[in-house]
């Protein structure tokens, strides 16, 4: 069984957290930031 993510939450917005939702966002997964 496969899916495909839609959608991603990171939590914390430092230099890791922007990185991971920036790949995120370039991959075309809708992404949000919280801090």
């Amino acid at each position: 069984m496969s899916f495909k993510i839609k959608k991603a939450a990171v939590l914390g917005a430092g230099v890791m957290g922007a990185g991971i939702a920036a790949h995120l966002t370039n991959a075309g997964i809708e992404c949000y930031l919280l801090d």
